[in-house]
């Protein structure tokens, strides 16, 4: 009987390592419109971006005040999950809210 390690075609090919790279990352965007309300805003940035009120605020009135602002940077997979619940929060409560991503 003859093991593994006595057959070289069954060794791993180290030859060639692959150079790993960091996942291209994405910003997660909030969108103003005349409809949605601040305090609405304010909950989807605590609940589904983990922000603190403070900071929820911030970026609240930075949406207002230009259009648009950043809710977080995350990989491509988190990005587009938060981006779906976003607009599954806002359509169940009756919110035109909108949510992008765009790469970083």
């Amino acid at each position: 009987m003859t093991t593994p390690w006595e057959h070289p075609e069954l060794e791993p090919d180290t030859s060639t390592e692959e150079e790993l790279q960091e996942p291209r990352k994405y910003k997660v965007l909030l969108h103003n419109d005349d409809y949605t309300t601040m305090e609405f805003v304010v909950h989807v940035l605590k609940s589904v971006f983990s922000k603190q009120e403070t900071e929820a605020i911030q970026i609240m009135l930075t949406v207002h005040r230009n259009g648009i602002g950043v809710c977080g940077i995350y990989t491509a997979e988190v990005a587009e999950t938060k981006v779906a619940l976003v607009h599954h929060m806002a359509k169940k409560e009756g919110y035109p809210l909108k949510c992008s991503m765009e790469e970083v």
